[in-house]
C-alpha cells in the first residue's frame, strides 16, 4: 500500500475496526490500492454521486460489511446523512424490505456513532390521497406517456403492480425531497446493476437516466466506481446494456 492510498484510507476509515490488516495483509494491498487509487484515479463523479453509489451497490449486492465501511467513509467525508437516508428507502423499491431492513437498522447505528439525531427530518411530499396522481406525474415526467397508458391498457392480470408502481415505487419514494431526479435514477441504476439478473430493468433505467441528464459517460463512470465493490461479470454487463441503450436512442 503506497503511502497516497495509507493517507487516504487512513482519512476515510478513521475509526473503523477490522482485523484483516493483521490476517490478511495481502488483500488489504490489493483492494485498497485498486479501490481507493486506480479507480478513484478514473473518477468522473461529484464526490458526493461517487458515494451513493457504491453505497446503492452495496445494498444491491448486500455487501453489508464494505456497505458500512462505506458509510463511515461517507458521512466522515460530509455526504449529507438525509441523502443516505434516502438511498436506503429508495432501495426498498428495488431490492425489497428482506434485504434493506438490516441496512437500514445499521445506518441507524453508524449515524448514532457520529453524533447525529435520528429520526432526520421528515422528506415526503404526499400523503395518501396524492400519492398515485403524484406519483404517476412523476413516472410520466421520467419515463414517458406510455406509463399513464398501462393504468388503464395494461393487462388485466397487472393491474395491481402497475398502480402499486405509481403510488408505491414512484409516489411514495421518488416524489421525496432530499435528492435530485438524476441522483434517484443514478442510485437506482446501481441497485439494479449490482443485484443482477435484471436487464430488463437496467436497460429501462439506463434509458431513464439518458432522459434526466445522465449521459453515456456518466453512467460508465458510475459502473467504474462501482466495479471495485460488485466485480467485473455485472460491471461488464451493465456496460453492455449502456452500449445497447445508447445505440438504441441515437438511431431512432
Amino acid at each position: 500500500m503506497n503511502d497516497e492510498v495509507k493517507k487516504r484510507t487512513s482519512y476515510l476509515f478513521d475509526g473503523v475496526e477490522s482485523t484483516l490488516q493483521n490476517t490478511d495483509p495481502e488483500w488489504v494491498d490489493i483492494v485498497a490500492n485498486f479501490s481507493q487509487n486506480e479507480t478513484i484515479a478514473a473518477n468522473k463523479l461529484t464526490e458526493k454521486e461517487q458515494m451513493l453509489c457504491i453505497l446503492s451497490a452495496l445494498l444491491g449486492c448486500q455487501g453489508m460489511g464494505e456497505f458500512q465501511n462505506m458509510l463511515h467513509a461517507a458521512l466522515g467525508m460530509g455526504i449529507d446523512p438525509i441523502a443516505i437516508k434516502e438511498v436506503i428507502y429508495q432501495a426498498t423499491a428495488y431490492l425489497g424490505i428482506g434485504r434493506t431492513y438490516d441496512f437500514l437498522a445499521a445506518t441507524n447505528q453508524i449515524m448514532e456513532q457520529h453524533g447525529i439525531k435520528l429520526p432526520l427530518a421528515p422528506q415526503a411530499t404526499t400523503n395518501e390521497k396524492t400519492r398515485f396522481e403524484d406519483g404517476l406525474t412523476k413516472q410520466v415526467e421520467l419515463f414517458g406517456s406510455n406509463m399513464a397508458k398501462r393504468q388503464t391498457d395494461g393487462p388485466v392480470l397487472r393491474r395491481n403492480i402497475n398502480r402499486w408502481l405509481a403510488d408505491n415505487c414512484f409516489g411514495d419514494y421518488y416524489t421525496r425531497n432530499g435528492l435530485k431526479d438524476q441522483e434517484r435514477e443514478l442510485i437506482t441504476f446501481c441497485f439494479i446493476l449490482a443485484q443482477g439478473g435484471c436487464e430488463n430493468q437496467l436497460r429501462g433505467h439506463t434509458a431513464g437516466n439518458f432522459g434526466v441528464g445522465n449521459d453515456k459517460e456518466k453512467l460508465y463512470s458510475v459502473v467504474e466506481q462501482c466495479m471495485p465493490y460488485i466485480g467485473y461479470p455485472r460491471s461488464l454487463n451493465a456496460m453492455n446494456i449502456i452500449d445497447e441503450v445508447s445505440e438504441k436512442m441515437e438511431n431512432q
